[in-house]
C-alpha cells in the first residue's frame, strides 16, 4: 500500500491510536539478534539461505485495465545493473485473473509469466501477490472484480485521503459479504481460494517463482483486531493454503497480519497455520507484513520528536512481528516498507530499516519501483537521492545457517557469518557496488573468495576448512 499524508484526518482516532502503541512499545532499545533459537530462513535449491531484497512491482498494476505493471525488459535489466536486487514483490489482480465466476483469463497470466521470465533471467526470485486495496474497483478501490463485489446498494464516497474509503458503508459491506461474515450472500472465500489454486497450477514448475503472497494488506471489515485475524483471515488463509498446495506442493505461501495494527507495531493474533506439507522444517509458510510506522503514517518526515517516536514505533514492530514469526514458524519477508524521499529524514528513515531487516535477518521489498518520489528514478528514469540508499553491500545466499551480516559504510566492511550445514552447499555469495568496491572485493577471515562476477558485482565465497563450527568473514575493496 502506498501511503500518502495524512492516512487518517480524524485526530481523535490518530491519538486512540497512537496512545495504544505507546503502552505497547515501552523503552527503545535493541531486540534479540537473528541468530535466536527457532529463527528459520527461506532457502534455495542448495540449502542456502536466502536474504531476499528488492521492490515492488508495480502499484501502476492496480490502475491499469490489463492489470500489468508499466514495466519493459529493459526496466528490469535497468534495475538489476542500479540495485543489484535479486527479489521482486509482484502484483497481480484477482479482477484479471477471474474475470467472471470460475472464468479464467489466461492470457492475462500468461503475460504476467512474460514478465516473471524477465526477472528470472536475472537471477530474480518472484512473490506473486494478489493486491487488493480498499477491496475492489466496484467501490473505489482495486483488486476484486465486479461480480464478486456484493455492496448491497449502500455508497462509497470518493476521498481525499484515499485511505479513508475503507470505512465508508459500501465497501465494509462488501468485505463482511466477502469475509462471511454478514448472513447471506455467496460463498466469495471459495472463489478466491480456486483463484490462486489455478494462478499456483499456472506458476507451479516456474523457477523463478519463490511463491504466492495470499492477500495484500487483509481488512476486516466490520470485525477488527483479534477476533478478524483468528476468525475469517485464519479460515481463509487455511482454505487457500489447500487449494495451493492442492496444485503446488513447493512453493512458499505467505501471509499478511491485519495492516491497520500490525503496520504500525501492534500485535497480531494471527494463529498458527499448518502447511499440508508438514510441520517444522517440512512447512513453507512465511510471515510477509508490511511497516508503516505512526505517526510518519500521518504525513510526516523522520525528524525531531517524529524521529523519537518512529524509533520507538520500529522497536515495538519489530519485537511483536518476531513473536508473531515464531508462532507461525516462519521466516520474514518485510512485504513493503518505503517513504517519500523528498521529506526530511526520509532516506535515513530508509537506511534505518534496511539496518533492522540486517538484524532480523528479513527480506525487503520497498515500495515501490514506479517512477516518482517514493523510487529510486523519477519519472524521466534519472537516479534520485533513494537510490544508493537502497544499492548497498549486502549477502545474497549464506551457505549455511547465519549468525549476523552487517555493513559498515565508514570502515567500507560487509561482515558475514555463518554456522555450515550439512545439507548447505555450495558458497556464499555477496553482492558489491561498484560505488563501493570498484574493483571486486578482499575477503579476510575464515574464508576465501572463490569467483567475481563484475557484470552482476557478486563475489562467490568458500566456506574454508570444513570442519569449522562457525565461519566468519569481512570483505573489504580491493586497492
Amino acid at each position: 500500500m502506498r501511503l500518502r499524508a495524512s492516512r487518517w484526518t480524524a485526530a481523535g482516532a490518530a491519538v486512540a491510536v497512537a496512545a495504544a502503541l505507546l503502552a505497547v512499545v515501552g523503552p527503545a532499545g535493541a531486540g534479540a539478534a537473528h541468530t535466536a533459537t527457532g529463527h528459520r530462513w527461506i532457502t534455495d535449491d542448495q540449502g542456502r539461505a536466502l536474504v531476499l531484497t528488492g521492490l515492488n512491482t508495480a502499484s501502476s498494476a492496480k490502475s491499469r485495465p490489463d492489470g500489468l505493471p508499466w514495466i519493459k525488459e529493459a526496466d528490469v535489466q535497468r534495475e538489476s545493473d542500479a540495485l543489484g536486487s535479486d527479489f521482486v514483490r509482484f502484483l497481480i489482480q484477482w479482477r484479471n485473473v477471474e474475470p467472471a465466476p470460475g472464468t479464467y483469463d489466461d492470457g492475462y497470466l500468461a503475460q504476467v509469466a512474460e514478465r516473471v521470465r524477465w526477472y528470472g533471467a536475472r537471477g530474480y526470485r518472484v512473490m506473486l501477490d494478489l493486491h487488493q486495496d480498499v477491496y475492489g474497483p466496484a467501490v473505489r478501490g482495486n483488486g476484486a472484480p465486479a461480480w464478486a463485489t456484493e455492496a448491497d446498494g449502500l455508497p462509497v464516497a470518493e476521498r481525499g485521503q484515499w485511505e479513508l474509503k475503507y470505512i465508508e458503508p459500501g465497501t465494509v459491506r462488501a468485505f463482511d459479504h466477502f469475509w462471511g461474515t454478514r448472513p447471506g450472500g455467496r460463498d466469495l472465500r471459495a472463489h478466491y481460494a480456486a483463484a490462486w489454486a489455478h494462478v499456483a497450477e499456472r506458476f507451479a514448475d516456474d523457477p523463478a517463482v519463490l511463491g504466492y503472497d495470499l492477500m495484500n494488506e487483509p481488512f476486516g471489515g466490520s470485525v477488527q483486531g483479534p477476533a478478524f485475524e483468528a476468525g475469517p483471515l485464519a479460515a481463509l488463509y487455511r482454505e487457500t493454503i489447500a487449494a495451493v498446495r492442492a496444485v503446488d506442493h513447493d512453493s512458499w505461501i505467505f501471509v499478511e497480519p491485519e495492516a491497520v495494527s500490525a503496520n504500525w507495531g501492534l500485535p497480531s493474533a494471527l494463529p498458527y497455520l499448518r502447511d499440508p506439507r508438514g510441520d517444522g522444517e517440512e512447512a513453507r509458510i512465511a510471515y510477509a507484513p508490511h511497516l508503516y510506522p505512526l505517526p510518519m503514517d500521518l504525513g510526516g518526515g523522520y525528524t525531531g520528536d517524529t524521529k523519537k517516536w518512529v524509533d520507538r514505533t520500529l522497536t515495538s514492530w519489530r519485537e511483536q512481528t518476531e513473536k508473531t514469526a515464531r508462532r507461525l514458524g516462519a521466516p520474514v519477508v518485510i512485504g513493503e516498507y518505503g517513504l517519500d524521499a523528498t521529506l526530511p529524514g526520509a532516506l535515513d528513515y530508509v537506511a534505518k530499516v534496511r539496518a533492522l531487516a540486517d538484524t532480523m535477518g528479513a527480506g525487503t521489498a520497498y515500495w515501490s519501483n514506479d517512477p516518482g518520489s517514493w523510487a529510486p528514478w523519477d519519472q524521466h528514469l534519472k537516479p534520485t537521492p533513494l537510490l544508493p540508499v537502497l544499492d548497498r553491500p549486502a549477502p545474497r545466499a549464506i551457505a549455511g545457517d547465519p549468525v549476523a551480516y552487517t555493513w559498515d559504510e565508514p570502515s567500507r566492511t560487509l561482515s558475514v557469518s555463518w554456522r555450515p550445514k550439512a545439507d548447505a552447499h555450495g558458497n556464499t555469495e555477496v553482492y558489491l557496488p561498484a560505488r563501493f568496491f570498484p574493483h571486486g572485493g578482499v575477503v579476510t577471515g575464515g574464508g576465501e573468495a572463490a569467483a567475481w562476477a563484475p557484470k552482476s558485482r557478486t563475489l562467490l565465497i568458500s566456506s574454508g576448512r570444513g570442519d569449522a563450527d562457525e565461519v566468519s568473514v569481512e570483505v573489504r575493496p580491493r586497492a
